[in-house]
């Protein structure tokens, strides 16, 4: 039995007892473990914990159900990881309530940082799916992991276009991974364990109550750089999604749509707000191109066999994984802006480099 999962799966059951205060404790004390074992005078002591939370701690007697959540992970070869591990998900980590344990099936791996969440319409339009089908394919395309909640509509569509253009993906459940929802969703999210992995902050058995997708929506922002609203009319959940972003610092993108539709007027309300209005996949890499430093994966365009002169290596090399104003190149460069410029346009043309808002240039 996995001791340590054990403490770690102990402390995010007790009530009262968020992922916030929790962070404290660890803080203070460095693991469950000690948590656990420290006396009750020390937990009342400690600013936010009182004698309410101290009692919850050292009354704990959920034991026999953690180590069977364990075991049960086990036999169903779902893992089980804590927020000490290196493969907990690097996104998921910055955002204020991260959960202490998180379930998952698939392999989560580090490029998966460079991830994006495409959310909006469970009853989407025919434009809905061809939006978020061309924004899916052309984001994996170039490396970019979709992140999506596997329901119906718009998430289900993001994940196959992820999967389509051969590029990761990452379902986030509302439930117990062994209770995949929707049901007709389950060859996909079998696809989605192929190409990325499913997680959840649900244990196994967990079913997919309405109260558990808010905090699956959390989750969808938490593991993104940016959330991409398609289709929402104005009581959808993607709108909740795109709460939780702005909270966490992440960017809101949000497809226009016709004003006839009820379908767009959670976007379009959105867009009114501030979200940044989305017309095609340039837009979202202009907006996160600071965040984008350093992409390169087998699908990005530098890894593709291209002829390339010493110039533009030079300019290459310069850009690194910064995002430089032409300027700035060609002071590094030690050459006119006007030969930069033209440099600069052919590695546009080979799909090497892009330009940001202000003559900045960014690799992609």
């Amino acid at each position: 039995m996995n001791t340590s999962a054990v403490y770690w799966l102990a402390l995010s059951m007790i009530d009262n007892l968020g992922p916030v205060t929790a962070r404290r404790l660890l803080n203070i004390f460095g693991n469950p473990e000690a948590i656990f074992k420290a006396s009750f005078t020390d937990l009342k002591s400690i600013e936010g914990i009182g004698e309410k939370r101290a009692k919850a701690i050292k009354s704990f007697n959920r034991w026999n159900e953690a180590e069977e959540i364990v075991k049960k992970c086990k036999d169903l070869n779902i893992g089980l990881i804590t927020q000490e591990e290196d493969s907990y998900p690097e996104n998921l980590k910055t955002i204020p309530d991260p959960p202490l344990v998180v379930f998952v099936s698939g392999k989560p791996i580090p490029g998966d940082r460079y991830a994006v969440a495409i959310v909006g319409s469970r009853k989407y339009t025919d434009y809905g799916r061809r939006v978020t089908e061309k924004l899916s394919c052309e984001l994996s395309e170039i490396g970019i992991t979709i992140v999506s909640g596997l329901a119906r509509g718009v998430d289900t569509t993001a994940h196959i276009g992820a999967i389509k253009s051969k590029g990761r993906t990452i379902g986030v459940f509302g439930s117990g991974l062994d209770k995949p929802y929707p049901t007709e969703n389950r060859q996909l999210i079998r696809k989605v364990t192929e190409h990325g992995y499913v997680i959840s902050e649900f244990p196994p058995g967990m079913p997919p109550n309405k109260e558990n997708f808010p905090k699956r929506n959390r989750l969808i922002s938490g593991l993104s750089l940016g959330v991409i609203v398609v289709e929402a009319g104005l009581e959808s959940g993607a709108l909740i999604t795109a709460n939780y972003a702005l909270e966490q610092g992440r960017e809101v993108f949000a497809v226009p749509g016709s004003i006839f539709s009820k379908n767009s007027a959670g976007t379009n309300n959105l867009i009114k707000k501030g979200a940044r209005l989305v017309s095609g996949v340039d837009d979202i890499l202009e907006e996160l191109a600071p965040k984008l430093k350093g992409l390169i994966t087998n699908k990005s365009p530098q890894s593709r066999a291209l002829e390339l002169s010493e110039k533009e290596k030079d300019i290459i090399k310069i850009i690194g994984d910064e995002s430089l104003h032409i300027d700035e190149i060609a002071r590094k460069a030690e050459r006119p802006v006007s030969e930069i410029a033209a440099i600069l346009l052919n590695l546009e043309l080979k799909g090497l480099v892009r330009q940001a808002e202000g003559k900045r240039f960014y690799l992609l």
